[in-house]
């Protein structure tokens, strides 16, 4: 299986070692990978704001630079299901099917494709908050929503599991928003700020010492707030957890 790494543009920008922590996490379950120099973002930034049309660029890169590549991973739910949910291409319409129905999220791909159930090497003897990203539950499925009658489950949190010495806390709200939102956070900046101090406050009030996610949109957020309260709390990408210990 050859497998094309997707690293989003602001995780490349603003968090490489994210990228660099989900290459190695992949290459030492004996996965190869691909890593496509011409990528650059997925579009999600404009069809958030209404002007989808003009990802169109994006789509035809994104198609170029994956062509070769069997299934495409990235650490970035929110990317992800814009990927699967919009990629187009009026030129190579069949192409653009065959990546939308190929292209995982990190956690994803390693549950359901590759059927992890040990990380031998993985050890973070540490207090860990789990934030569960909207797009990631609600969109890709990677967890249960706590309003629903339905079976519990957690893709992220089957992972995190298998890490030695890492306690998991409990939370409050387990999948409350963080106030992102992309775009939501210039447009509708107050609210977004109580939303990210109240999914905070949840973290810290049982103790976590280390906030983890997969998608570092929301982290960046919930990172902005620890920094403005001047708290020891850290956040870290799940591949940078999992990848601990190696």
């Amino acid at each position: 299986m050859n497998v094309g790494l997707f690293i989003p543009c602001y995780v490349d920008q603003f968090y490489p070692n994210v990228g660099i922590a989900t290459l190695r996490l992949l290459e030492s379950l004996g996965v190869k990978v691909v890593f496509p120099m011409e990528q650059t973002c997925c579009g999600q930034p404009m069809a958030n704001s209404g002007f989808q049309s003009l990802s169109a660029g994006c789509d035809k890169n994104f198609i170029r630079n994956f062509a070769d590549c069997d299934v495409v991973v990235g650490p970035s739910g929110s990317c992800v299901l814009h990927l699967k949910e919009h990629l187009h291409s009026d030129e190579q319409p069949a192409e653009a099917t065959r990546l939308r129905n190929n292209v995982y999220e990190l956690c994803e791909f390693l549950t359901d494709v590759l059927k992890v159930e040990e990380l031998p090497k993985a050890r973070f003897p540490h207090r860990v908050g789990l934030h569960t990203s909207c797009h990631g539950q609600r969109g890709l499925k990677l967890s249960s929503m706590s309003e629903l009658v339905a079976p519990k489950f957690s893709k992220p949190e089957h992972l995190l599991n298998l890490v030695d010495g890492l306690d998991l806390v409990p939370l409050s709200q387990p999948d409350e928003c963080c106030g992102f939102g992309g775009t939501f956070c210039v447009f509708e900046e107050a609210l977004s700020s109580k939303m990210g101090k109240d999914r905070v406050a949840d973290h810290l009030r049982h103790g976590a010492e280390v906030i983890t996610g997969g998608d570092m949109s929301c982290l960046m957020q919930l990172e902005g707030v620890l920094r403005r309260q001047k708290s020891p709390v850290r956040v870290m990408h799940i591949a940078e957890i999992l990848t601990s210990g190696n």
